[in-house]
């Protein structure tokens, strides 16, 4: 590990529930993180799309899917209507980690290749904590997500 990854964006979770239930809750993105997703998100290469309005647009690939153990995305392409390098996410890949802990199962979430020096970290940060802290383990523990939120902060301008 070198010295510059550990600025890469990460939060952890720690359950009840079996690596086989984080798993599928991590699969089941509609569940927890858009209800708008276009794609399958569940197998080695699947792709998917993530869209809010002209917000933000990005387009994600399985490249890594061990059952019960990881889960690896990589954003072929990515758009911000509110950062100067619109396409910053680009090329970086989003790591689901699952392990157990004693009775315990930790999921640990990094998106490598998120980083304070990225214009959008602090917006990005605050938006994938709510999205892994909250929904994430709203639907690994209750059964029920909380995707899209109104108020997240990359999803201010939506409505329905």
């Amino acid at each position: 590990m070198n010295a510059l990854d550990n600025q890469n964006f990460t939060t952890t979770l720690l359950v009840d529930q079996t690596p086989r239930e984080v798993f599928n809750a991590v699969n089941n993105v509609r569940g927890w993180w858009s209800e708008e997703i276009e794609g399958s998100t569940d197998k080695l290469n699947d792709e998917f799309i993530y869209q809010v309005k002209d917000i933000h647009y990005c387009q994600i690939k399985l490249i890594e899917v061990i059952p019960d153990k990881k889960v690896i995305w990589l954003v072929t392409y990515n758009y911000f209507n509110f950062v100067k390098d619109k396409s910053e996410w680009t090329g970086t890949k989003v790591h689901f980690e699952i392990s157990k802990r004693g009775n315990k199962t930790q999921l640990l979430f990094t998106h490598e290749g998120l980083v304070p020096a990225f214009e959008c970290y602090g917006v990005c940060s605050t938006a994938w904590t709510h999205y892994v802290q909250d929904s994430l383990l709203s639907l690994i523990t209750m059964g029920k997500g909380h995707p899209n939120q109104y108020n997240d902060p990359i999803d201010l301008a939506r409505e329905n």
